[in-house]
């Protein structure tokens, strides 16, 4: 398997492409094949929101009315994250996921999962703002941004390959070339989505050594769980794997829409090394 995968990602940069975030973008240098395009940029947003409308509508995750007249599932992370999207041989878009850093966080109240269902259980609520609030001071102390996940979705016709894989070990990658981060993914236990972002290194969000419960998300009409992760420390099997990606990243197409270009801030490395069917809400 990680054989396989490894001769996948050799030829990553002809079919992964990286939506840099709107309105002023500030694209690390690590990237050296930028392109200045806001009309693909903007057709390509469009073409992941429909395949995600097309998936979600599929596995009955939602319903119609759910979609936009034309069937895309539309967020407002859509707007602040950057997008990895896998384009199939027609250049279309075939699978995606967006990860949205946050900037200097310091309650749930600053993040997207301060809307979930479990924040709303009295019995969790307050476990839950704590260990979230434990990993923003986690992240401030190691110097990490603090960042959330999610947005995966994997056309029909390509669930039999690796690419939803692929395309969760290059959301690391990205993560590591951006500066690294702590961060908090809404899993779909449905299709062993969570389970597989937990053998990449992803952990229950835990308090006080209890871990948060699954629980039944009625938006999306499935069973979620609330999964942590550190960028600094996947999963040792996949170590190597997250590393060619990331290398892999200075060659992959990346679509901004403006031209304020400045450094990435610093790797910091603490310690050592050791995402919706395949989708994260």
């Amino acid at each position: 398997m990680l054989k396989l995968l490894e001769r996948n990602i050799a030829s990553i940069e002809e079919r992964l492409v990286l939506l840099a975030p709107p309105p002023a973008e500030v694209v690390p240098d690590a990237f050296a094949n930028i392109t200045f395009d806001s009309t693909r940029r903007q057709r390509l947003v469009r073409e992941m929101q429909a395949l995600r409308g097309t998936v979600y509508l599929h596995e009955g995750n939602l319903k119609q009315h759910d979609l936009s007249s034309d069937g895309r599932h539309q967020t407002p992370e859509d707007e602040r994250s950057w997008h990895l999207l896998m384009l199939d041989a027609h250049g279309h878009v075939s699978s995606c996921a967006w990860y949205l850093e946050h900037d200097n966080p310091t309650s749930i109240q600053d993040l997207r999962v301060r809307s979930c269902p479990l924040a709303k259980v009295d019995q969790w609520k307050d476990r839950l703002k704590h260990a979230v609030e434990a990993e923003l001071g986690r992240a401030r102390r190691d110097r990490l941004r603090y960042a959330e996940v999610g947005g995966w979705a994997v056309a029909k016709h390509r669930r039999c390959t690796s690419e939803g894989l692929v395309l969760a070990l290059a959301a690391y990658g990205l993560c590591r070339t951006l500066g690294g981060a702590l961060g908090i993914t809404t899993a779909n236990v449905k299709h062993s989505s969570s389970s597989i972002l937990r053998r990449l290194g992803g952990s229950h969000l835990e308090f006080g050594g209890v871990a948060m419960p699954a629980y039944f998300d009625p938006k999306y009409d499935t069973q979620i769980e609330l999964l942590r992760f550190d960028s600094r420390r996947p999963s040792a099997k996949y170590v190597g794997l997250i590393e060619l990606l990331r290398n892999k990243l200075a060659s992959v197409p990346v679509l901004a829409n403006s031209l304020d270009i400045r450094p990435a801030r610093p790797y910091h490395v603490s310690g050592t090394f050791a995402a919706e069917p395949v989708f994260a809400v």
